[in-house]
């Protein structure tokens, strides 16, 4: 099985339809939404039905923090997020925040765990961005694998035999073997809003007969993602952050 794992689609539908795309081309055969379908892009509805769509067709989805503060109030995002967030309340009809509500905070395949941001603590929105907060996610599932999203920024932790993680950055297209003797955590990139100064979107896929993840860069029309966000009257810095992938 070819999984394919999109992180952070933020309602950018150009680099969401171009990731389907290019996963379709790559031989995906499942689909997996890791959290945050919706904020700051300018089409959360199409996006969350075409996540909904998938499901019904097998696909797995859980859910993020921005999905979270859609259906309730989150103090910690910045005045951008709340702002782009309080728009899309108005946009989403109450069939697409059922769906929301339903999704799970994680979901386990075998001898993977899926969490949109730290395994220890689903619902408190924790980042992954260095080896203590990988190790206290890796500890908290029997799984030897985690794979979660949140941080926008790729990256891989791995625990050696002596008990060390160590962190690194994957490279586009060249798979990483998981074993089973030891845990590694992968942090995927964004589809909707990169931020680690590449600004194609990111997705990745997961082949399960071999344990093998491999992280994925798709170019897309920046530029109309972007003139969508200016004529909904979203914030001028959530579109002008797609250039530059930060």
């Amino acid at each position: 099985m070819r999984l394919a794992l999109f992180a952070d689609i933020h309602g950018n539908r150009e680099a969401f339809d171009a990731c389907l795309d290019h996963a379709h081309r790559r031989g995906a055969d499942r689909f997996g939404f890791m959290g945050d379908l919706v904020g700051y892009g300018a089409d959360p509805g199409y996006i969350v039905d075409k996540v909904a769509e998938y499901c019904e067709r097998g696909a797995f989805a859980i859910l993020g923090n921005h999905d979270a503060a859609v259906l309730r109030e989150n103090d910690n995002m910045n005045d951008y997020a709340r702002a782009a967030i309080d728009w899309t309340r108005e946009e989403l009809d109450d069939l697409q925040k059922t769906f929301l509500e339903r999704l799970p905070h994680t979901l386990e395949k075998e001898y993977v765990l899926f969490v949109h941001s730290d395994a220890s603590a689903p619902a408190d929105w924790n980042y992954i961005t260095d080896e203590g907060a990988a190790e206290q996610s890796m500890h908290a599932t029997p799984k030897p694998v985690t794979i979660c999203g949140h941080v926008h920024v790729p990256q891989l932790y791995r625990q050696t035999g002596g008990g060390v993680t160590a962190g690194a950055v994957p490279r586009a297209n060249e798979p990483i073997v998981f074993e089973l003797e030891s845990k590694s955590l992968a942090v995927l990139g964004s589809v909707g809003q990169p931020r680690d100064e590449n600004p194609n979107a990111a997705y990745a896929l997961y082949d399960d007969s071999e344990m093998s993840l491999t992280y994925v860069r798709v170019d897309y029309d920046i530029e109309r993602a972007a003139q969508k966000i200016h004529a909904a009257g979203l914030p001028r810095l959530l579109a002008a952050r797609l250039f530059i992938g930060r």
